[in-house]
């Protein structure tokens, strides 16, 4: 978490730069480190190289693309800066499976005939909404707007009057496995005009549903349009802890996607998330005929 800014702000400058020549002294310059701390902290975060990570994000860039337009396939090779037709359907084959032209045809009738049978509230394995208004809100996949893979998930509002109404898409599950452990949860979100507040969430919770770890990034909200980013809360997970939800949550207006959610136990030298609200007591009783002012 003592680097989330700075990969933060290294990720954001990616995606800007994803159809140019993209430098990793670039990036190590942007994000004001050597080169070498530079990519050691994002492979320690992110989890995978800072070449693996361009590569994947215009490869998932190229998907979109074969499946929602007309571009010849070495039209969006070289926009995404690959050296050839050939390199590129390489790599896209590595990563999908199927060379782009095959990808491109078989893709488009599943993802035709999943528009066909979809509904607005699409069910989502492992994920129920939940929230103060949820019936203001709609949740789903989407299979244009994607991280990495071929899916991400969203939560949008739909007839939201004001910030204090919100939304959660959810999972819950045991404890058990991460009892006595600091956990961090981690993925990436994308917002679009969000007015209120977007963020990911967690709370650790015991037998009695009495909430023992929380961690909401209220105090670092997401508002407004931003590109995909990288995000991540940690928590511990005391010994009388029973159950462990987490999710995404959006207050007020606006659309929220999230993708490539991990959960990993790290070591105690990465600083919990965790939430305190500190009370300000009193030396003594005051104010108890309610004439001070």
């Amino acid at each position: 978490m003592k680097y989330e800014g700075t990969i933060q702000l290294a990720i954001d400058w990616i995606e800007e730069h994803l159809h140019e020549e993209i430098c990793a002294d670039d990036i190590a310059y942007i994000a004001g480190f050597s080169k070498y701390h530079f990519h050691r902290i994002f492979q320690n975060t992110v989890g995978m190289s800072v070449s693996e990570y361009t590569r994947m994000r215009r490869l998932t860039n190229a998907a979109t693309v074969l499946l929602y337009t007309e571009e010849r396939i070495l039209d969006i090779a070289l926009h995404l800066q690959f050296e050839s037709q050939e390199a590129f359907t390489r790599a896209f084959k590595k990563m999908y499976r199927l060379p782009p032209g095959q990808f491109r045809r078989v893709m488009r009738d599943i993802v035709m005939t999943k528009k066909e049978v979809s509904s607005m509230e699409e069910q989502i394995k492992g994920w129920f909404l939940s929230g103060s208004h949820p019936f203001h809100y709609e949740m789903g996949t989407d299979r244009e707007i994607v991280h990495q893979g071929r899916v991400s998930g969203y939560l949008k509002s739909k007839t939201v009057e004001n910030g204090e109404q919100f939304a959660t898409m959810m999972q819950q599950f045991k404890a058990d496995k991460y009892v006595g452990k600091r956990i961090k949860l981690s993925g990436f979100i994308k917002t679009t005009d969000v007015e209120f507040f977007a963020g990911m969430w967690m709370r650790v919770d015991n037998a009695g549903d009495e909430v023992l770890q929380f961690d909401n990034m209220s105090d670092r909200p997401l508002v407004g349009t931003k590109h995909w980013n990288h995000y991540a809360i940690v928590l511990d997970v005391p010994e009388n802890a029973a159950t462990i939800l987490f999710g995404i949550l959006l207050s007020g207006k606006g659309k929220v996607w999230i993708d490539g959610l991990k959960f990993e136990e790290v070591d105690h030298n990465t600083p919990t998330t965790h939430m305190t609200f500190p009370v300000e007591l009193l030396d003594e009783p005051t104010n108890l005929s309610f004439e001070e002012e």
